[in-house]
């Protein structure tokens, strides 16, 4: 079984193996017409559940072609222009290639003695993106997980910054549209229930200041603290954008720690056209980043950023076999003083290359591409009366709903819409997410394939139409 240790005398061993993976995926990826096959879980599971995993192929071709029927076929293929679903991106060549080194090498990012030249590289990037934010030479930050874990971290540092002794005074504001990980990082930080204030938003789904003000007004009236307020550029649902300046202002007035959780609205950090939607963001005294979802990175690629590094020494503890203190003194970077996590993946070389390949305009203008074309589905949904879209897009997200002419009945509505995105799913002709509002289920096209045309969104407009009409004929049918 030595053999398959990847060393110096199996590299010849490697090269094949792995040109062998990559050409069944390219193949498929060059012949995939849809974005799903439409399996079920109940036709799936049992292909998965008749392999015995004590019982090895001992072959790569063989285990291949049994990946091919348990994976690769039924795969939900994000690079395809009619997926339209989730913050899921397709990638770009270059983080593809980072990716591939970065498991062989297989670096661990805690230590200076695993890792070497990987924690420059990743300390070279967290610089880059902290001036990007308009941060000074004193800010840091650490890739992570994702948006959540860096949410976490966030919080985490902001309620270590708060300095009360009594965690049940400490208060978090978020809008009521804000990701479900604000009050997730709450509870695993041990705050009450009561601890996040949900904010109420405009009709362009973003926070109210003046709301913020008064909830504001109100923790100091009651002996509060407000620990921190999550101001969000790129909401899940809408893409909606936090007015950042007047947030900043009113966190420095209560002494609140200001968080702006970028994850998905982070690619106006490299937009060519787009950068001033953001501006405030400079204020920040922590960023959530996703290079997964607007950086066309493979998953996962994800940082926070601090604008006073002294702050992480929240999440520093100290090991003897690992990162001794004495290793501070003798200034050896140890990647781990600032991560929640211990071994953790060189995924900054995906973004390294992808910068040193393509250069940051190359990623603004995907992104700004996406952008654009998420304004000509807000009008192409606008002249639809078949459709009712809630909001014109800031980022690359709409939000809409099928309203039949002959149906007035909400429930039935909703009902409609929720079987037009299952059956959609089913057929695996395209993919769409859906989501409430105001109560009413709603669908939702996520823009982030550059590849994608108006074209494409009106083909899946009609297709959600008919089979929403579809639903509602045999509605009528069982009723009569």
């Amino acid at each position: 079984m030595r053999s398959h240790l990847l060393n110096d005398t199996t590299a010849e061993s490697y090269r094949r193996s792995v040109t062998e993976g990559i050409e069944r995926v390219a193949a498929k990826l060059a012949t995939t017409t849809r974005p799903f096959t439409g399996i079920t879980v109940d036709a799936l599971t049992p292909r998965i559940d008749e392999i015995d995993l004590d019982k090895p192929l001992l072959d790569t071709a063989a285990v291949l072609d049994e990946l091919e029927d348990v994976y690769l076929r039924d795969a939900i293929y994000f690079h395809h222009p009619r997926y339209l679903a989730h913050l899921n991106c397709p990638v770009v060549i270059p983080a593809v290639l980072g990716e591939a080194i970065l498991s062989a090498v297989n670096s661990s990012l805690d230590t200076w003695d695993q890792s070497a030249g990987g924690t420059l590289i990743e300390r070279k990037l967290i610089d880059w993106t902290t001036a990007r934010i308009g941060l000074d030479e004193n800010a840091d930050g650490v890739f992570t997980s994702g948006g959540t874990q860096s949410n976490l971290q966030a919080l985490l540092l902001a309620r270590e910054e708060a300095k009360t002794d009594t965690t049940a005074e400490l208060r978090i504001f978020a809008s009521e549209v804000s990701h479900f990980s604000v009050k997730k990082s709450a509870k695993l930080l041990g705050l009450g229930q009561d601890s996040v204030v949900c904010v109420p938003v405009d009709h362009d789904k973003r926070m109210q200041t003046v709301a913020l003000a008064r909830e504001l007004e109100r923790c100091r009236r009651d002996g509060l603290v407000p620990m921190a307020v999550v101001a969000t550029a790129g909401t899940t649902d809408f893409g909606s954008i936090d007015p950042l300046p007047e947030i900043a202002e009113l966190c420095e007035q209560y002494g609140a720690w200001m968080h702006v959780d970028a994850a998905y609205g982070c690619g106006l950090l490299a937009s060519v056209k787009y950068r001033d939607r953001i501006d405030g963001i400079e204020r920040a005294d922590s960023v959530t980043v996703d290079y997964h979802k607007s950086f066309f990175q493979p998953v996962s690629s994800s940082a926070v950023l601090v604008r006073d590094s002294s702050t992480l020494r929240h999440a520093t503890y100290h090991a003897e076999y690992l990162n001794p203190r004495r290793m501070v003194q003798e200034r050896i970077p140890n990647q781990v003083d600032k991560s929640l996590q211990t071994t953790r993946r060189f995924d900054a070389l995906k973004l390294w290359m992808t910068l040193r390949v393509m250069g940051a305009d190359g990623i603004g203008q995907l992104f700004d591409e996406v952008c654009d074309l998420a304004v000509e589905g807000w009008k192409l949904l606008a002249a639809d009366p078949r459709f009712d879209v809630v909001v014109a897009p800031s980022l690359s997200t709409l939000v809409f709903r099928y309203i039949p002419a002959a149906v007035t009945d909400p429930a039935e509505i909703d009902r409609a819409n929720l079987y037009a995105r299952k059956a959609l799913f089913a057929s695996g002709d395209a993919v769409v997410a859906g989501t409430k509002v105001s109560g009413r289920h709603y669908l939702k096209f996520t823009l982030l394939n550059p590849e994608t045309t108006v074209e494409d969104m009106s083909v899946v407009l009609d297709l959600i139409a008919g089979h929403a009409e579809q639903y509602l004929g045999e509605s009528l049918e069982r009723a009569s």
